[in-house]
């Protein structure tokens, strides 16, 4: 197959992670610019370095560049804020755009859950590095026992959290907490995620919660370690930090759920499953600790290939 040109706006951490991700494992993409707006930033040198076109001219540069023209998907790994002028330029160029902001302007994507299910969609956003590691054990619990209520709780390393990831807090709680809903398939969800400033930096840790039909718990936990193993086809540094927690609520012993006052029933009986996994990065751009950085790149560079391949067998049909 020949391999597909792709740009990425935005030369910071996840940017650059993506770029070196793209160069050294995949066979379906040609990187072919990096985008930024400072032209001393260590991105756009390591890929002038690398061989790769640059601008330091922000996506107006982009355009500008006689790369553009052959360029089929564009990455975007700036904000939410930046993100719907990006779209909206890129779509009049008819380029594909994949999403790496919380600006959810296409459809959640995360390639262990649907990610079948967007691929001619103009645009598809990623969700947050948060979401990508959890809503997947919401998903996996979900199929099993009806999911009521999914709280995840994401802690990053602060070291790895670029400006843009600082940004965009708010974001990333409203856009993960929406996708545990409509990906995840729980009625009501929650996000939180913690910055960690710990020296030696800790690698990400997330803790899924669930509260769920009574059900199987065997087969819930069949299904989660078969969703884990899906993740890990991608993100090889995915894993499970113990054995999954259940918990029974009665009628004779009820929890309380404030958050749940939505759906008119806060006072939740059935099970309550506890999830705590740990994510581990390749270590291809920043140390092994930011697995937020490659739970979010791998999953772009997942769904931007099964999209060149759907494209190439479109262009054969």
């Amino acid at each position: 197959m020949t391999r597909t040109k792709v740009a990425i706006i935005g030369s910071g951490n996840i940017g650059t992670d993506l770029m070196i991700k793209i160069a050294r494992l995949s066979v379906a993409l040609e990187m072919s610019v990096l985008v930024g707006i400072d032209p001393n930033s260590d991105g756009l040198q390591r890929a002038a370095r690398m061989g790769f076109a640059t601008t330091a001219g922000g996506i107006e540069g982009l355009v500008l560049m006689p790369e553009f023209a052959e360029i089929t998907i564009v990455f975007d790994a700036t904000s939410a804020g930046a993100h719907a002028r990006h779209d909206a330029i890129l779509r009049r160029h008819g380029k594909r755009v994949i999403d790496l902001t919380p600006a959810a302007i296409g459809p959640y994507t995360i390639p262990s859950v649907n990610g079948e299910a967007n691929l001619d969609a103009p645009n598809v956003n990623m969700v947050t590095c948060g979401g990508q590691a959890t809503i997947p054990i919401v998903a996996a619990i979900n199929r099993v026992a009806k999911v009521h209520y999914g709280e995840i709780v994401a802690s990053i390393a602060s070291k790895s959290a670029g400006p843009g990831t600082r940004a965009n807090i708010d974001e990333f709680t409203e856009t993960t907490s929406r996708a545990i809903v409509e990906v995840g398939g729980a009625t009501r969800g929650k996000a939180i995620i913690v910055l960690n400033p710990a020296e030696p930096p800790l690698i990400m840790r997330d803790t899924v919660y669930c509260l769920c039909e009574d059900g199987d718990r065997d087969a819930i936990t069949r299904s989660i370690a078969a969703m884990v193993s899906e993740v890990q086809s991608y993100v090889p540094g995915y894993r499970l930090k113990q054995v999954v927690q259940f918990e029974h609520f009665g009628s004779n012993r009820p929890l309380h759920i404030p958050e749940m006052a939505s759906t008119g029933r806060t006072e939740f009986t059935g099970l309550k499953v506890s999830v705590f996994l740990e994510v581990e990065g390749a270590a291809h751009y920043l140390p092994a600790y930011a697995g937020n950085l490659d739970i979010m790149t791998s999953a772009a560079l997942k769904t931007a290939e099964k999209i060149a391949l759907r494209m190439s067998q479109g262009a054969m049909a």
